[in-house]
């Protein structure tokens, strides 16, 4: 009798926490389409007036309303990353064999045209190949690759390690840069939403990156942890689990 009592409460507390997730999720939806339509306005209303009346603004007004514009698409793109960030509980993970090596050639052949103007050294090591979900790490590669080429920038060659070593039987893949690197006194912020270890005039994003990542990882049952030292580059390490 007291096993089927607690059995009970278990299943009780599961369905009410299951409605929860919902209901944040239903929340999440709505609070993200009803801030996305003034934002999209307010974006298009500034560019008019900067496309058809700028010959009637003096420098200053039109820097105001640049500003304007630019907040608004970063207010935007902010309320896709945490709309992303919501939903990665809900996603399916459907794992298979990842060719580790050509899905991270792919995206750096996706991005690299943003990056045409910089000079990037960039070297692919010995890959070996996981089980994943691809989409899910796709993200992942993009967003530590991004990182790494964000905070090279002051760099007149960004030079960028990727590869994969063994420790204690287990892959560990890695992402190195020689960017500006961070104080490892506050490593432990790196991954939570909205935490940035640089200020945001220096170094643009919204600081839901690599939150996203940590959790796609802790989802595939794999961890992700960074090595740094200030101006002297970053390490990030990562496992995908079993």
């Amino acid at each position: 009798a007291l096993n089927e009592a607690l059995e009970r409460r278990v299943m009780e507390r599961t369905a009410q926490l299951q409605a929860a997730l919902q209901e944040l999720a239903a929340f999440s939806n709505s609070i993200a389409h009803d801030l996305r339509a003034p934002l999209r306005a307010i974006n298009s209303f500034a560019h008019i007036v900067l496309d058809e009346h700028a010959a009637h603004l003096d420098s200053e007004a039109q820097g105001y309303l640049q500003r304007i514009a630019s907040n608004a698409k970063h207010m935007s793109q902010l309320i896709d990353d945490l709309l992303a960030f919501a939903q990665l509980s809900d996603q399916p993970i459907t794992k298979q064999r990842v060719a580790t090596g050509d899905l991270v050639r792919e995206v750096w052949e996706d991005m690299q045209h943003e990056y045409k103007a910089r000079r990037v050294d960039l070297t692919i090591g010995d890959l070996p190949p996981c089980h994943a979900d691809p989409g899910m790490l796709r993200q992942v590669w993009a967003s530590l690759l991004n990182n790494a080429l964000k905070f090279t920038r002051q760099r007149e060659v960004a030079r960028i390690e990727i590869g994969c070593l063994e420790r204690a039987g287990e892959q560990v893949y890695f992402v190195r840069d020689n960017g500006v690197g961070f104080d490892m006194r506050y490593a432990s912020k790196l991954f939570g939403v909205f935490q940035r270890l640089h200020r945001s005039e220096d170094y643009d994003g919204t600081g839901v990156g690599l939150a996203l990542t940590q959790r796609i990882l802790q989802r595939h049952g794999g961890r992700i942890w960074a090595e740094a030292a200030v101006d002297q580059g970053a390490t990030f390490y990562f496992t995908v689990g079993a």
